[in-house]
C-alpha cells in the first residue's frame, strides 16, 4: 500500500488533465538505403544548338518555329534553325545553320557552318564547313572549306588567298579542283533534292 509522505500537499481533483511526457522508446537502427536516383531520361539533357561546340555560349538564335524576312546584320554569332530569307551579314562572327534551318539569302560571315539547306552565295573570311546533312546551292567563297560525306553542293567553290586576293595559289587551285570533283561526284543528278 502506498503511504502519503508527510508534508506533501494534497492536490484537489481537477477536471484539467496534467501533462505527462510519454516514455521514450528507442527503436533499433534501420539500415540506410541508398536514395534512389531518378533515371537519366527523367531529366532532359540540355538542348544543344548543334552537334558542334559553339565558340560563344551567348549565341543569338532563330528557332525552328520562326520565319525571318529581310536583312540580318550584327557582330554576334547567330544560329538559325528556322527559316530566313534576304541577306545575312555578320562581319567577324560565326553563322550556323542547324539541321532544321532553311535559308534563302546571301551570307557573309567570318565562319559559316551549314547543317541545313541554304540557297544563296556564301562568303566566309575564314572557313566554311558543310555538315553531312547540308544542302547548298550557290557560290562558296572562302580560305578553307570542309565538306563532310553526305553534303550536297550545287554551284561554284572559290578558294581565296589569306591576304584577300582573289587569284588562288597553286595549292588552292588543287584544293578547288578536289572540292569541285567531290561536288560533281555527289548530287549532280539529284538537283531536285535541294
Amino acid at each position: 500500500m502506498w503511504r502519503k509522505p508527510i508534508g506533501a500537499k494534497q492536490v484537489p481533483d481537477s477536471p484539467i488533465p496534467t501533462q505527462t511526457n510519454p516514455p521514450v522508446v528507442s527503436l533499433p537502427a534501420l539500415p540506410q538505403r541508398a536514395i534512389a536516383q531518378p533515371a537519366a531520361s527523367a531529366f532532359p539533357a540540355p538542348v544543344r544548338k548543334s552537334g558542334r561546340e559553339l565558340d560563344n555560349p551567348e549565341v543569338s538564335s532563330i528557332g525552328s518555329g520562326l520565319r525571318i524576312r529581310g536583312e540580318i546584320s550584327g557582330d554576334g554569332d547567330l544560329y538559325i534553325d528556322g527559316e530566313a530569307e534576304g541577306r545575312i551579314s555578320l562581319g567577324a562572327a560565326r553563322l550556323t545553320v542547324g539541321t532544321h534551318g532553311r535559308v534563302q539569302a546571301g551570307i557573309e560571315a567570318r565562319d559559316i557552318v551549314i547543317d541545313g539547306v541554304v540557297e544563296g552565295n556564301l562568303k566566309a573570311q575564314e572557313s566554311v564547313h558543310l555538315g553531312p546533312a547540308s544542302r547548298v546551292q550557290g557560290t562558296v567563297q572562302t580560305k578553307r572549306i570542309r565538306i563532310d560525306d553526305g553534303a550536297r553542293v550545287r554551284g561554284k567553290v572559290e578558294m581565296v588567298r589569306a591576304t584577300g586576293g582573289s587569284e588562288p595559289s597553286a595549292v588552292e587551285r588543287s584544293a578547288d579542283r578536289t572540292a569541285m570533283s567531290s561536288v560533281s561526284a555527289r548530287g549532280e543528278d539529284e538537283e531536285s533534292d535541294l
